[in-house]
């Protein structure tokens, strides 16, 4: 098992423990906008959760293993940064922590972009 794989077991399973928070505790206590963000927050951290875990599963097997440890970086990155201030904002209401999940998505794009790189590494190889 590489780290790759226990960073997206790990960050998979905190996704279901926020998403069972927000279900569970924070349903009565939020109003329904803030309950979205906080739900999109929970949406985008499982998705690149399993998009760092199916990394993980490829890593060896892929031409560049620098690209994939790119995007599996990138991947947590965007976790902490998009979905860690859509939490912050759902919570505390502090509109600046807005300004950082578009940071997060940049972020997810360019794993996104190096995974595709990647795949394109081992095209050309064939």
């Amino acid at each position: 098992m590489n780290k790759y794989t226990k960073i997206g077991a790990l960050t998979a399973m905190l996704s279901v423990v926020f998403g069972a928070f927000g279900a569970h505790f924070l349903e009565d206590r939020l109003s329904a906008d803030a309950m979205d963000v906080f739900q999109t927050g929970v949406q985008y951290h499982m998705f690149h959760s399993v998009g760092i875990l199916l990394i993980a599963l490829l890593i060896d097997r892929l031409p560049s293993r620098k690209l994939a440890v790119w995007a599996a970086r990138l991947l947590l990155i965007g976790i902490v940064l998009f979905s860690g201030s859509l939490y912050a904002l759902a919570l505390s209401d502090v509109k600046v922590l807005g300004a950082i999940t578009p940071l997060g998505g940049v972020a997810f794009i360019a794993g996104w972009i190096c995974m595709a790189l990647t795949a394109r590494s081992s095209d050309d190889r064939k």
